[in-house]
């Protein structure tokens, strides 16, 4: 007769099948295994790389009323800050403005008429700088990078007789001019941001979990059963949590107001138009997410997967243009990046359409392929 097996050895023994349960359902669900894998690799690239409270090389335009040898100097000057990165020299303040609304530029430099004139009379000529105050965070290293230019920037050029011209005092005054935003208050940058950041976090989450609600409920059968489309579903699945969507976008903006006074210059109802395919394309991406999952909880992580880099990359929360070039193309293709711009625009700026088309198209492409890819795996689903 075997001896009874004691109770350490029967604890051992349970313990064990659990864990190797536990370790084969984990090699089965691919999907969550992945994303735990994934996610902190991902995490770690974009706080290593992308994340950067001290950007350089930020786009800046001219507007050059000289074009002397000594502007020539402070533009060479300006660059070798590394802080400032010429990308477009204008005519007008016209152009230079409509630039800096369209997010193209941060900086305008705008060289008076007479400035090799005044310079060389020794009357220290004024340089307007105006900058994209809505992303304070971006532009503030580089404003203290002009201070230590007026002095040493032209000693190349005061060499022999000109030596007498170097002024013991700054050779030339920097007016600088923080638009949009010209007192820093923090709120004003974050919460038309927090707009885009708030639909995307709810219309992703809701629309993630239809499809697989469904499955888990068993509801779907019922629903096969039905002589309803494929697209039917999805847009049925949609509509609602659009009229969700601007709900939502009417009590940020009624608490945006009343409780953090956030200016609105632009048009409200030019806002709710660009509002619409932002929330399209966020509830394509979660419907999307939802025919890729098994288990609403495999929608839950994958969600998070998509929305961790949206905050991240979108400019909401760091410098955007501080990014390296990969993070930057990465972050062009997010929809909370073009509404995070929008919003800005639109409220602190007075941006019509014209200057919010740039940031609209690109949320409309991205819905109509992520609509595209949702119906295709739904219909594979099916099958």
């Amino acid at each position: 007769m075997e001896p009874e097996a004691t109770f350490d050895d029967s604890f051992i023994h349970r313990l064990w099948a659990m864990l190797r349960k536990e370790f084969i359902h984990m090699r089965r669900d691919k999907v969550t295994l992945g994303l735990i894998l994934w996610i902190p690799v991902i995490q770690l690239i974009i706080f290593g790389y992308a994340i950067n409270t001290n950007p350089k090389h930020l786009p800046t335009a001219l507007v050059l009323g000289d074009s002397g040898p000594y502007v020539r100097s402070f533009v060479t000057g300006l660059q070798n800050t590394d802080y400032f990165r010429i990308v477009s020299i204008v005519n007008s303040e016209p152009e230079a403005e409509n630039l800096l609304r369209k997010n193209k530029v941060l900086f305008v430099f705008s060289i008076p008429p007479n400035f090799t004139r005044d310079f060389l009379r020794g009357n220290a000529p004024n340089i307007l700088v105006e900058a994209d105050a809505t992303d304070g965070v971006a532009i503030g290293p580089a404003i203290q990078a002009l201070g230590k230019l007026s002095a040493t920037v032209f000693d190349p050029l005061l060499l022999g007789g000109r030596q007498v011209l170097k002024p013991q005092t700054p050779s030339f005054e920097v007016i600088n001019h923080s638009l949009y935003n010209p007192e820093d208050i923090t709120a004003y940058n974050i919460i038309p941001g927090l707009l885009g950041v708030i639909l995307t976090m709810s219309m992703i989450t809701v629309t993630a979990q239809a499809i697989t609600r469904e499955i888990e409920r068993g509801t779907m059968e019922s629903l096969l059963a039905t002589p309803i489309k494929p697209k039917e579903v999805m847009f049925g699945k949609m509509l609602p949590y659009v009229l969700l969507g601007y709900a939502q976008t009417i009590v940020v903006l009624i608490l945006a107001k009343v409780l953090f006074h956030i200016p609105i210059y632009g048009h409200i109802t030019l806002l709710f138009i660009c509002i619409f395919p932002f929330i399209v394309a966020n509830l394509a991406m979660g419907l999307f997410f939802s025919t890729l999952a098994s288990t609403q909880l495999q929608a839950m992580q994958m969600t998070f997967f998509f929305f961790l880099p949206s905050i991240l990359l979108s400019g909401f929360m760091f410098p955007f243009y501080g990014m390296p070039k990969w993070a930057i193309v990465l972050g062009q293709t997010l929809p909370l990046t073009h509404m995070v711009r929008i919003t800005r625009g639109i409220l602190l700026k007075g941006n019509g359409i014209v200057q919010v088309w740039t940031d609209v198209w690109p949320m409309l492409l991205f819905a109509v392929v992520m609509l595209l890819f949702a119906v295709k795996r739904y219909r594979q689903t099916l099958d």
